[in-house]
């Protein structure tokens, strides 16, 4: 079959009319595929997936084209029937939130016309754009500041390495390297970023109650003998959405002389919502702050933020390279784009955020968000009055409730966190339902292995996620007499420790 079948332009007078025919098919398959999947995850576990989703896509590369409407419809079919779907309310195992589709429209409009956000003369309008929306997330998370600013970036994990780049060369003057303080709750990407960026392994702060503990960030600071320090505090762990003390770590971080970043990748966008912007205090005293959208912000991945106080701290990332930002091509009045990110080549990805900001306000979007706020209450209440389960003691975080069958209590440590894991693979493997897993600790100090829900759908009603207590109900009692088949063989012991999910 001929290229021309396939390469039609997306974009120019007649791109448009191409993708209306185009995207109707991608349309018609997703709405057929979520049916044929029937739930939040294709059954069968990944083996069957796999061959599922290679019945549809192979060979990827032929010699001869099938087509764009052929390709699309199976290859839109495998990944749709096999997804995990975020928008059943089943699926609630992540920070991996239903994309609205507002964001998602403007996503296809950001995709067609291709602007590359690394120059002025591949991104007019687009730059503005940025430009507008950068300005209002920094106002939003530094409000006092006179010169707030922010960067778009590929999410949190992007962001903190960002934000550690820069906390390293404002230190660079010094005769010691940065040292970075965080808590042993600290999002995995904080190390690595350590690590990318060359500085010695982060001091690691004991936590209660899944925060950090202001006394031992005191003994820890004390115990550094000087220098520069950058305190990483977290603002929504991904295993339990809990939110550090930020004001008494920002007074404590003041006292030695140390910076404050917080990864408020989570909890970030409680700041929209008047009601509970208050369980962020302190957030505005950090240097600079991770942002995510992609989370409690509903957009399509990806749709990172990094705040900063002042825009003078972004200064290190300025570059010149002549094909893109000359000298006299800005003193000519070009905007340069390129010192406002790590990558060169960058998606519009402001493009969406702008327009869901725009269609909702931030009334909206608190809305939203004190939804999900409200059914993670209401999820932990229906928790706590199901005999056979067992909520982690202590206040919900954000939107994560973390919950046990009794029964596993009712066996040896060991046998018990196998049953939990036994729980959640069994309903995996049955595409029933997309539960996560967190090692936290329980009233009696014990760390143990929990069920995790992380509740990120704008408008599930509790009577829509109450339906996952009964199978987990269901299957614990299973698996507690033995009949589970979730697990490979060997699979069914609970590891010692639980690293943070990405």
């Amino acid at each position: 079959m001929s290229a021309g079948t396939g390469a039609s332009l997306a974009g120019g007078v007649h791109g448009p009319g191409h993708l209306r025919a185009l995207t109707a098919v991608v349309l018609d398959t997703l709405e057929t595929a979520a049916r044929t999947r029937g739930g939040p995850l294709p059954a069968g576990g990944p083996d069957a997936v796999a061959r599922r989703t290679t019945a549809l896509a192979a060979p990827v590369l032929p010699e001869e084209g099938i087509g764009a409407e052929a390709a699309l419809a199976d290859l839109v079919r495998a990944v749709a029937e096999g997804a995990a779907d975020p928008a059943d309310p089943a699926c609630v195992a992540h920070l991996h939130c239903p994309p609205l589709a507002v964001a998602v429209a403007a996503e296809l409009a950001g995709a067609a016309l291709n602007p590359s956000m690394d120059s002025w003369d591949q991104a007019p309008a687009a730059g503005v754009i940025e430009e507008l929306t950068t300005a209002a997330l920094a106002r939003l998370v530094h409000p006092e500041a006179p010169a707030p600013d922010a960067l778009i970036t590929s999410g949190g994990t992007e962001s903190n390495l960002v934000a550690l780049l820069l906390a390293r060369e404002r230190a660079a003057a010094g005769k010691s390297p940065l040292r970075v303080v965080t808590g042993a709750n600290a999002h995995h990407s904080v190390h690595r970023a350590a690590w990318t960026l060359g500085l010695p392994a982060p001091a690691v702060v004991a936590c209660h109650d899944g925060r950090i503990d202001p006394a031992a960030l005191d003994r820890t600071l004390a115990g550094l003998g000087g220098g520069p320090a950058l305190v990483v505090a977290t603002a929504g762990t991904t295993d339990e959405g809990r939110i550090d003390p930020l004001p008494e770590i920002a007074r404590i971080a003041k006292r030695y002389g140390a910076e404050l970043h917080v990864d408020a990748a989570y909890g970030g966008p409680l700041l929209f919502s008047e009601r509970l912007a208050p369980r962020l205090a302190g957030l505005d005293r950090a240097v600079s702050v991770t942002f995510d959208l992609h989370k409690l912000g509903w957009q399509p991945v990806a749709a990172g933020v990094l705040a900063v106080a002042d825009t003078a701290l972004l200064a290190p990332l300025s570059l010149r390279t002549d094909y893109l930002n000359a000298d006299d091509d800005t003193e000519a009045g070009l905007p340069d784009l390129l010192g406002r990110s790590i990558r060169t080549t960058r998606r519009p990805d402001a493009l969406k955020v702008a327009v869901t900001f725009r269609a909702l306000g931030r009334r909206g979007l608190s809305e939203l968000v004190e939804h999900c706020v409200t059914a993670a209450e209401e999820f932990g209440r229906a928790v706590d009055a199901r005999p056979a389960l067992r909520r982690r003691p202590g206040a919900i975080g954000i939107s994560t409730v973390l919950f046990r069958p009794v029964v596993a209590d009712e066996l040896e440590a060991v046998a018990g966190d196998a049953v939990v894991a036994e729980v959640r693979r069994t309903l995996l493997m049955d595409g029933r339902a997309v539960l996560g897993r967190a090692v936290a600790e329980d009233g009696d100090g014990r760390r143990r292995l929990w069920l995790k829900a992380t509740l990120l759908h704008p408008y599930a009603a509790t009577a829509e996620l109450a339906p996952l207590l009964d199978l987990v109900t269901e299957a614990a009692e299973r698996a507690a007499a033995g009949d589970g088949d979730g697990g490979r063989p060997g699979d069914t012991d609970a590891p010692a420790t639980e690293r943070l999910s990405p």
